[in-house]
């Protein structure tokens, strides 16, 4: 009888504490309301384009039939999945993506650090500000510009190949030799995306005390010295986390660029995870073994920015969460 009466006043004095959670919980969503409807329409854009298509990764079990759709299809388990790695083709096209988004890392990454440090030190604030418009400017082009100028320099009778002519030389096939493909998408890259990328390194840099700099300058340190000691530990964890979020993209270097670029002569190797799996799932119609090759690219993603964050946080780095 005392243990039943004890019980009954414990959940007595539950209930005020519970109603008055409830309460704060609802007030507090109440004096924020303007800020959740604000955010409302970046929630519906995830969950009607990030979380909704996610139904259609059922695909990659199943053997889709469009005639019978995705309940009446049969059952496959994960046979899809065994074609990607007992496809000779998948080989030749990660062995690409992969070097093509190494390539990228290697030598776009460190492009946008390099023009933010050197946009830094400019002191005159006009003439920063009208570098700083130049080097945006390609970023606000679609890709389909991109190629085109590409092409119009580049192809047999374009100006480059002609000015070689006036020196006696060429024509050179730049873009239908395949050596050549993967050093002008990297180019493209970062004559397209450099500029942008400066403005999270700038960012970063704003907020560098401008004590530091005057502590180092009377330690003797000359700019490079200010550079490295000063600057680059400033933006050190951004750099770590974009490099971090760039890992995840790894086997995701860029679909429209690319099948821009593709023709029968460098198809072999320019074709890449994406433009393959338009491939079989547009134009060849083999929606399930396209949609398991997508998951595959990105399941792989994850795993690498799980793997790179913990990497990052053992050497004492934020990492990303």
């Amino acid at each position: 009888m005392e243990a039943r009466t004890a019980d009954n006043l414990t959940a007595s004095a539950r209930a005020p504490v519970r109603k008055t959670w409830w309460a704060r919980t609802r007030k507090k969503w109440w004096q924020d309301r303007y800020l959740f409807l604000i955010a409302l329409p970046g929630v519906l854009f995830f969950i009607v384009y990030k979380y909704v298509p996610m139904f259609g990764l059922s695909l990659a079990f199943i053997d889709y039939n469009p005639f019978l759709g995705i309940w009446e299809s049969e059952w496959v388990g994960m046979a899809h999945f065994s074609r990607i790695f007992d496809s000779p083709e998948i080989n030749r096209v990660l062995w690409n993506t992969l070097v093509i988004s190494f390539l990228q890392i290697a030598f776009a990454f460190p492009i946008p650090i390099v023009l933010a440090i050197m946009l830094n030190e400019v002191r005159n604030q006009l003439y920063k500000r009208f570098l700083q418009s130049i080097i945006y400017l390609p970023h606000f082009l679609s890709w389909v510009v991109v190629v085109g100028i590409c092409f119009i320099f580049l192809r047999g009778e374009g100006i480059i190949n002609g000015v070689l002519k006036g020196f006696g030389m060429g024509p050179f096939p730049f873009l239908s030799d395949p050596a050549l493909f993967k050093p002008l998408i990297v180019a493209q890259v970062i004559w397209k995306e450099a500029g942008w990328g400066t403005i999270i390194f700038l960012a970063a840099l704003a907020g560098v005390n401008p004590e530091q700099y005057e502590a180092a300058m009377i330690d003797g340190a000359n700019r490079f010295r200010q550079i490295w000691h000063v600057t680059l530990p400033a933006i050190r964890s951004t750099i770590v986390i974009l490099l971090i979020l760039r890992l995840g993209n790894v086997l995701d270097s860029g679909f429209e660029q690319i099948f821009l670029m593709l023709n029968p002569f460098n198809r072999e190797t320019g074709e890449v995870l994406d433009t393959y799996v338009y491939l079989k799932g547009i134009e060849q119609s083999d929606y399930s073994f396209a949609t398991a090759v997508g998951l595959f690219k990105g399941l792989v993603g994850l795993v690498l920015v799980i793997a790179a964050n913990q990497l990052a946080k053992k050497f004492g780095e934020e990492g990303v969460y």
